[in-house]
Formats: C-alpha cells, structure tokens, sequence
C-alpha cells in the first residue's frame, strides 16, 4: 500500500459514520425531521493540499448563538427550511476495464477496493453505479451480445459480461448490503451493433438504420432481465451515451429529433410492452452545452415526456475551453422541475502517471459536484471506479484518470486526491438527502448542504465547503439562529456533519 493509501485507510478507518438506511429512489421526497435552532455539536472532517490525513475527523464543535456578521468576514449561510431535490445517491462506473483491472488485484487488495469504495462506514458508501451496454472504449475489444445479422436477437448472449464485470457488480451490491447501504445501477449504450448502423461500424459515430429499431429498443429489454438474473437489478437506462459525438471508439448519432422519435416510437413503448414500463429512462447524456436544446426537443413533446424521467449529462463540455455551463443545467431545471437531472459521467482525460496526486484533479471534482448539486442535480456518477497505471485498458488509447489506480505489475493501489473528494460528499450525504439552502458570502469558498433522511443519521446535516484558494480561511458557519467559527486550510475541502 502506498503512502497515500496509508493514510486514508487510516482515516477511513477513524471516519464517523453518517450513514442512512437502503433508499433506492428519489422520485419523492422522504419525510424529514426539520432540524431545530438549539445548539448542536458537529463533526468537521477535512482532506487538505499538503496534509498526509485525507477524510480525518479533524475538529468537534458545537454551535452558540449566531448574529449578524460584521461586513468582510466570509460567512456560509445555511437554512435548513429551506428544502430542495431529494438525492438519488453518488458513485461511479463498472466498466469493463475496471472489471478486467480489479480480477487481477490479490483477493486481498480486491476486498480493500469494494470496501473503500462501497463500505458506508469504512468506505465512501458509493450508492450509485453505472455500466455499460456491451462494450465501450474502456474494454479491452469491441463486442456486442448477438451474432451478426440477427435481427430477431435470438443468439442474446451477456456471457462476454460474465467474466469479469458481472462478477464485480455483484461483489459491489453485496459489500454494500453488508453494511446496511443500497446501490442504484444503471446502464447505458455506446453504440448498437454495426449491422445496426447506416456506417456498419460500431466506431467513428454511425446511425441506427430505421429498418432495426425495434430490435434495437429489444436489445436493452433483453440487458435488463439478462442482468437481473445475474443478481443485478437495473434502475434504468440511458437512451445513448453522448448522442452528438463522432468518436474514435464505440459511439452513434442521435439528434435530438431522433432520439425524441426512438423514444416515443420504439424505446418507450417497448419497455412498457415487456413489463419494464417501472425502469427510468434518461435522455441526452452528453454535456451541459446542448443541454437545453436536447431537453426543450424531447420533453417538450407530449408523447415523448411521459417515458422519461431525467436528463443526463457530462461535464467535458470544456474540452473546447471556457467555463463549466452549470447554468445551462439550473436552466432544464427551471423549466422542467419535475425532471431528474443526473450527471451520468466525469473523468479527468489525458491520463499522466506524474499527476496521480496533482491537487488540482481532485479541486475540479468538488467544484463541479457543488455546482452541480446547486443547479438542481439529483445525483452525481464518475466514469471508472479502477483503471491501471496507463489509465487503461481502452482498446483504442483513451487513457484517462480515476480515482483509484492499480500497478498491475506490483498489485498495489494508489487512492487519488479526487478519491478523498468523492468521499466528502459520498460518505456524508446520503440516498434520500434533501439539498437545503447554502451559500457563501465571498467567493473564496464554495458550498453546498443537504439534510439526511430517517435512519441512523436521521436528521443530520451535511454542509460540504471547499476552499481552491492559496491561503486558509477563517469563517462563520451560520445554521439558522446558531453559527461556529470555523478555519479551513488552503486547497481543502471540509464536511461539517452532524
């Protein structure tokens, strides 16, 4: 174990357990208690730039009575009656190259992953997974689950899946039902079948032929009971993973008329047609910049919104440079306030072995996942969970960082700072959260608050500040009538929970 590694277990080890019972959806609100204005004691736990201690329980406090802040001091504004989305959960992706990874770690460094990342009270309490619907670019080859040409899907095979991903998946859902928590799985596409496909590829993008749409609507049906009779209940499912990119590696084009159509026409109907009308189908998938346009198309149309329950998407809508467009997400949210929004993939690209513990990784998910949550998202879902010291496999050189990352040569796991990130929010809040009202009076610090369900952290907040600047920060933690000084050290990220 590294260095590294050392020291979060250790402080996982220490790390109160915020923990609510098995919640598996966030279409309703669960009833809350409304926390009250007398004094309380919090626990504050920090993962700061420069320090070896990573989720450490790093002060007990308790709160006196609040006034109003002197002009200049940085204060965090909470107010729990003030309630918001109710939380689905937050996790990561079972790929094939996770899967392909973690089979050959040691049983017991496989047993240190599933418990750091699933365990609730020793682990990040991870609730929500995705996968893939056959291969993606991180597999080690190209396949899908029926032989060429088989429109009837009569040769429907998972058995590619059985030897490495399914067998983690159940692992996962099982580590984390050992300790009293639930995982949300979904699944989603790359690409159908290249017989499928007007470019009969299942790369460089490609559309569904019209003449297999029906098959193709077919083909998830088949994934979704195939997979729960491997143990794997699946929640949902997304229509198309990132429809408007022509990719190197497994991708296909849906406009958005297109996936709007395949929805109300095939997708949609054919769920409820083979009994699966209850599974949750997520349109879009891609980045925030289209977003709007995606959702405006699709919901807008009366026969298309009824099948759906979410709008998903990434975050790499930067790769061309500016700024993250969270507004474009607080927008879909403004209009339609009865759709889910989930971010249904995130991951650090252009993988480099130097950068496994450069700060600033870690600092980009904890800006997003605040802003994210802020704008309105039910949910938070990085890609993989475990890729190896090339940021692979990935059949067509994609290499790309996770949280975790394995040297296949030594068996050893290196945890990122972006793993102890994670886990602010992960560990913390939980399934059934309701985000509350919190915000910064300075742009030093940004943050974001939920209030858990009933369960063994029944009623507990959790308030997430994090500070990307150079020097630390003195502030005022105000929670309705009462408040407590707090200091949060340069590049840090603090979970005051209690």
């Amino acid at each position: 174990m590294t260095a590294h590694s050392s020291a979060l277990a250790l402080a996982l080890s220490t790390c109160w357990l915020l923990a609510a019972g098995p919640v598996h959806a966030a279409d309703t609100a669960s009833p809350m208690p409304t926390p009250t204005t007398s004094p309380r004691t919090f626990q504050v736990y920090t993962t700061a730039q420069g320090s070896p201690e990573r989720l450490a329980l790093t002060a007990t406090v308790s709160t006196g009575t609040g006034a109003q802040p002197p002009e200049g001091d940085v204060s965090v504004f909470v107010n729990p009656a003030l309630r918001f989305q109710t939380l689905l959960g937050i996790g990561g992706a079972v790929t094939d190259a996770s899967a392909e990874v973690f089979a050959k770690l040691s049983p017991a460094k496989q047993q240190e992953l599933l418990q750091a990342y699933f365990d609730p009270a020793r682990g990040l309490g991870y609730s929500l997974l995705r996968t893939t619907i056959h291969s993606s670019d991180f597999s080690s080859a190209s396949y899908t689950y029926v032989k060429d040409g088989d429109a009837t899907l009569a040769s429907f095979d998972i058995a590619p899946d059985r030897r490495h991903r399914i067998p983690l998946l159940q692992r996962a859902l099982k580590t984390a039902a050992a300790s009293g928590g639930a995982v949300t799985t979904f699944a989603s596409p790359w690409s159908a079948p290249a017989w499928m496909k007007d470019n009969a590829n299942m790369l460089q993008g490609g559309k569904l032929l019209p003449q297999y749409a029906g098959a193709w609507a077919l083909y998830f049906t088949k994934f979704i009971r195939a997979y729960e009779q491997a143990g794997i209940p699946v929640w949902g499912i997304t229509v198309q993973n990132e429809p408007m990119a022509k990719q190197t590696w497994e991708s296909m084009i849906f406009s958005a008329e297109e996936e709007r159509d395949f929805l109300k026409h095939h997708l949609g109907p054919t769920m409820k047609r083979e009994g699966l009308g209850d599974r949750k189908i997520i349109v879009w998938d891609h980045n925030r910049d289209l977003i709007t346009h995606r959702a405006h198309t699709i919901l807008g149309d009366p026969d298309a919104a009824p099948y759906v329950w979410g709008v998903g998407f990434h975050w790499y809508e930067t790769w061309a440079g500016g700024e993250p467009m969270h507004r474009n997400v607080a927008a879909v949210h403004q209009a339609y306030p009865k759709v889910n929004l989930l971010l249904t993939e995130a991951t650090v690209e252009r993988f480099d072995p130097a950068r496994l513990q450069w700060w600033p990784n870690a600092e980009r998910y904890g800006s997003q996942i605040i802003a994210d949550f802020n704008a309105g998202a039910v949910g938070w879902t990085d890609w993989n969970i475990l890729l190896d010291e090339r940021g692979g496999p990935n059949h067509v050189g994609n290499f790309c960082f996770a949280p975790v990352h394995a040297d296949t040569k030594t068996g050893e796991l290196t945890y990122t700072p972006s793993f102890a990130y994670l886990g602010h929010f992960s560990k913390f809040i939980r399934p059934g959260a309701q985000r509350i009202s919190a915000v910064s009076s300075r742009s030093t610090l940004q943050t974001t608050a939920f209030v858990n369900p009933q369960g063994p952290a029944g009623g507990q907040l959790a308030v997430v500040v994090m500070n990307s600047g150079d020097a630390a920060v003195n502030y005022r933690l105000q929670i309705g009538a009462n408040e407590v000084t707090l200091t949060i050290p340069a590049h840090a990220i603090q979970t005051i929970a209690g």
